[in-house]
């Protein structure tokens, strides 16, 4: 047996943020206490002791500010204030005090790239026109073409069609463009204002007083436009997390609207923000950057202190891939004494469970209808269990999404004409979007809406066949996807492996072409068969089983048999 480390241990006693496994709340989604079929506040504080019985150390929440909703609550109207939607002020430091009590910090969505176009600011640039220290808060231009009829340049949205909007002037003529590199409600703001600037250091301070323990950053990589702002042939897009043939080096190519240098002196302010506050404060950055060593910049030691690792996240169910993508962010993530942050699911990507089904395991089509190819069910959850064991004996910090728990498959059969993804008619009905993933949790699988609201409301209809999946289907089951990962959430804590180490073990039961992945950290060995016939564990006196993905076979000698797609933590000594 040989082993090759590739990361060294670190300390239990680290920043929580090190080794944090956290739960990411989609608030529309997760539960209603109003009946409205919309989740919200209340709703979130009343299934609190769901997630600490579950074993995660903090929540994050999806936006609940106020909105008009166009983009879910990406499109904010008031970063001081609750969507009453979701409830109020009030209902939300109830939630804190609630969550803090049953010993979960509680991370919150922060949007800085853009506004909603209701938002006072938008609204007074509207009204000022143009050269006006209002429009200069946002990215207003002149149009080219011999009248200005033409958008200033030729940036698309990563929601389809132009990135540029004209308006219309007091008078009824067209007046300038402005720029909103998601949906037309939603325009960018000129982040070389010092405005800008300090209104968001207040934002921070804001949530801070009340009690946030940090802040996921939405669009990380955006808010810096490079001067000029000039046209690109490039597609701009959520990018797919490739690594370079090295595996970790290279200068990506974001275009000039993404991951330029200036975003990270923000980061740098907002870093010092925070440490005005006790309690290690954290900035988690959603970053759609390639290739690693580009990512990692966002978590060097003066700025953030996590980045979502989407290239772990995009990896196909491949051995080498996985071994490569693994090593390549350990590596990366060490160079700046940073934590890898591992995710297989959130509320943007099909869930982990059906893009493992799919005939190319892993992956990531933009939404799934009902005409599109539809997973294998049993063979995706088969897939995303082993999958959900493998990440979480990783070292470093891990986010689980909202039902991943209960096993939840996509909603691959959702009408059309039922979507409010604005991805869906932006891109001309050829996206379907994000819905999928976003269809209100099953709680109870006797009551009406599964229990997600006390009416049976729900604002997307959840699929007939979840009523398999409700949490209380599957709590205090044998062999549930639940108490799976209740388990291996314990094991992980009392391991200490979040803030462990990570040895590759080339072991004599396979050869090196094999499809297993096989690796210790601290004293738990993993074993991750991907591939289509059971293989042996090593027959030691030492190694005991801790927890499997699904059910063990043994040979007729009495050896340990891993199935395929299926993955063992065995306790060593």
């Amino acid at each position: 047996m040989t082993t090759t480390l590739v990361h060294a241990a670190g300390s239990p006693s680290a920043e929580w943020w090190r080794h944090a496994v956290i739960y990411q709340v989609y608030p529309r989604s997760f539960a209603d206490a109003s009946g409205d079929g919309i989740g919200d506040l209340p709703g979130i504080t009343s299934r609190l002791d769901h997630l600490a019985r579950l074993g995660v150390d903090a929540i994050w929440l999806s936006p609940f500010y106020r909105s008009p909703q166009a983009d879910a609550g990406y499109d904010v109207a008031d970063y001081r204030d609750v969507d009453p939607l979701f409830g109020t002020l009030a209902d939300c430091d109830v939630l804190l005090e609630r969550a803090h009590r049953l010993g979960l910090r509680v991370i919150i969505d922060l949007v800085p790239n853009h506004t909603s176009d209701e938002h006072m600011w938008f609204r007074a640039a509207l009204a000022a026109g143009p050269g006006s220290p209002e429009r200069a808060r946002y990215l207003f231009r002149e149009g080219s073409g011999e009248e200005g009829e033409l958008p200033p340049n030729n940036w698309t949205s990563i929601f389809g069609g132009s990135a540029w909007t004209r308006t219309t002037d007091p008078d009824g003529r067209p007046g300038q463009w402005y720029l909103h590199m998601f949906d037309t409600r939603q325009p960018d703001l000129d982040w070389t204002n010092p405005e800008v600037r300090d209104e968001f250091e207040s934002i921070l301070r804001f949530w801070l007083d009340r009690g946030v323990d940090g802040f996921r950053i939405d669009v990380a990589h955006g808010l810096v436009k490079a001067p000029g702002l000039p046209d690109w042939d490039g597609d701009a897009s959520m990018i797919e997390g490739s690594l370079d043939d090295d595996g970790s080096t290279g200068v990506g190519d974001s275009g000039p609207m993404f991951d330029q240098d200036g975003v990270h002196d923000i980061y740098r302010a907002w870093h010092r923000v925070l440490a005005e506050y006790d309690g290690d404060r954290a900035l988690v950055a959603e970053a759609w950057v390639e290739p690693l060593a580009r990512l990692v910049r966002y978590v060097r030691p003066d700025e953030m202190h996590q980045a979502f690792n989407f290239s772990f996240l995009t990896t196909h169910w491949d051995t080498a891939a996985l071994r490569t993508v693994v090593t390549a962010s350990l590596a990366a993530s060490d160079e700046v004494g940073a934590p890898t942050t591992w995710v297989l699911s959130n509320h943007d990507v099909v869930r982990h469970t059906s893009r493992l089904g799919l005939a190319e395991p892993g992956s990531r089509p933009n939404g799934i209808g009902a005409e599109d190819e539809q997973p294998d069910e049993q063979l995706g959850l088969r897939r995303a269990r082993a999958a959900t064991l493998l990440m979480l004996a990783l070292p470093g910090s891990a986010y689980l999404y909202q039902g991943e728990e209960l096993g939840l498959p996509e909603h691959t059969a959702l009408d059309d004409d039922l979507r409010q993804d604005p991805a869906w008619w932006r891109s001309g009905y050829t996206e379907r979007g994000r819905d999928g993933c976003r269809v209100p949790l099953p709680w109870v699988a006797e009551a009406p809406g599964f229990g997600f609201s006390p009416t049976g409301a729900a604002w997307l209809p959840q699929p007939d066949s979840w009523a398999t999946y409700a949490l209380d289907a599957q709590r205090g089951t044998r062999g549930s996807t639940y108490e799976l990962y209740r388990e291996a959430l314990r094991l992980r804590r009392d391991f200490h492996l979040g803030s462990g180490s990570l040895c590759w073990v080339d072991s004599a039961h396979h050869d090196a072409a094999a499809p297993v992945l096989a690796f210790a950290n601290r004293d738990v060995y993993v074993v991750a068969n991907l591939g289509t016939e059971p293989i042996a564990l090593p027959r030691s006196e030492t190694l005991h089983v801790l927890l499997a993905s699904g059910e063990l076979t043994r040979s007729d000698d009495g050896t340990i048999l891993v199935p395929s797609d299926m993955t063992v933590w065995g306790r060593l000594g």
